[in-house]
């Protein structure tokens, strides 16, 4: 019996060439011997992938498949390049993982941690970010190389950074693109290295930036400044850094997302019969807010626009403020003596005889 071809790749007897094109690129990556060293069924599996490929791809021959014809792919996969020109027709000159040059190697992105006060993350602010990293040796230029010495071209791979290696297996010649071993993928070797930096092209350094910590910035936001991670070294390009922000708690709020929580406790009376209370404002000074009578434990008032800034954006979130009410622990006599009336006047019972004297 045939082979399914399409159950293969995982695609549709509908599927357009560029689908079958991108279900050999995700089998050709999870199947390749070269990322499953210890499979010894991963050269049977990509060969299965590749014959489906084949077949799919090409009009003519999908044709005669889905004809039921019989189709011979064993010219394709004979000779030195077979599986190589297929892998370079689907990945480019690159293969199927890419050329692992790296020439100029690119400097480590850094993490470094910042911590703003919940107004100054609301309303954002500059601050300084010190940190440890690798900046660009100037005895050098970043080249590695000592002053007037130069680099000359790796005779291992011409200056290209990586080389081709023949593999040799049960289903013919599979070609690989590796970085090249002499020069580290750079392409060059250095004649004199840097007394300074000991040919890295970079030397350790504790570094401080300003960094703008944007309005509405919630407590965990990275912030990414561009280029200023460790230097790549020998002229490569330098990472990122990411400034981690973290927002310390203010004891006057509870902050979700753009809405700030405030609770004010009441007394019986006030939440009763009602009041005038401050409330504090995150930007600085007070204002008022006027409690209802008959306002109960729990209740929230919202005072809009007097929250946390929206990130990006130019309006606030709100304000809410939670009525706790707050029952005494201690009564003097004559305190004990109203309430009991003011019970009476209400029909409640209580159960505790009245305080002596």
């Amino acid at each position: 019996m045939a082979r399914d071809y399409y159950s293969i790749l995982g695609v549709g007897k509908d599927a357009t060439t560029e689908e079958v094109k991108k279900a050999f690129r995700r089998l050709a990556r999870a199947t390749h011997p070269d990322a499953n060293p210890e499979d010894a069924l991963a050269e049977a599996r990509f060969r299965e992938a590749a014959e489906a490929y084949e077949v799919l791809v090409d009009p003519e021959r999908r044709r005669r498949y889905d004809r039921g014809d019989t189709i011979d792919l064993s010219d394709i996969f004979s000779g030195l390049g077979g599986f190589d020109d297929i892998l370079r027709s689907v990945f480019g000159d690159g293969g199927l993982f890419g050329s692992q040059s790296s020439r100029a190697s690119r400097g480590r992105d850094l993490l470094a941690r910042v911590e703003v006060d919940l107004a100054s993350a609301a309303f954002g602010t500059d601050v300084p970010v010190s940190f440890h990293t690798r900046t660009t040796c100037l005895h050098c230029a970043g080249t590695g190389a000592e002053p007037g010495s130069g680099q000359s071209t790796c005779p291992e791979c011409g200056g290209g950074g990586s080389v081709r290696i023949a593999r040799r297996s049960l289903f013919g010649t599979m070609m690989t693109v590796v970085t090249c071993p002499t020069c580290g993928g750079e392409g060059v070797l250095i004649v004199d290295p840097c007394q300074s930096c000991s040919g890295a092209g970079s030397v350790p350094e504790e570094a401080t930036v300003k960094v703008e910590v944007p309005a509405g910035v919630a407590s965990g936001t990275r912030l990414r400044l561009s280029g200023r991670g460790e230097s790549g070294g020998r002229s490569g390009p330098s990472g990122d850094l990411y400034v981690e922000v973290m927002v310390t708690p203010d004891p006057r709020f509870d902050r979700v997302d753009s809405d700030l929580i405030h609770q004010v406790t009441l007394g019986i009376a006030e939440a009763t019969l009602g009041s005038r209370v401050e409330i504090p404002l995150l930007e600085g000074g007070v204002t008022h807010l006027d409690i209802p009578p008959a306002t109960q434990p729990g209740s929230m008032f919202t005072m809009p626009g007097f929250g946390v800034p929206r990130l990006g954006r130019r309006n606030r979130g709100d304000l809410h403020v939670r009525i706790e009410v707050r029952i005494p622990d201690h009564l003097s006599a004559e305190e004990e003596s109203l309430l009991r009336r003011w019970s009476d006047l209400r029909g409640e019972r209580t159960d505790r005889p009245a305080a002596a004297g």
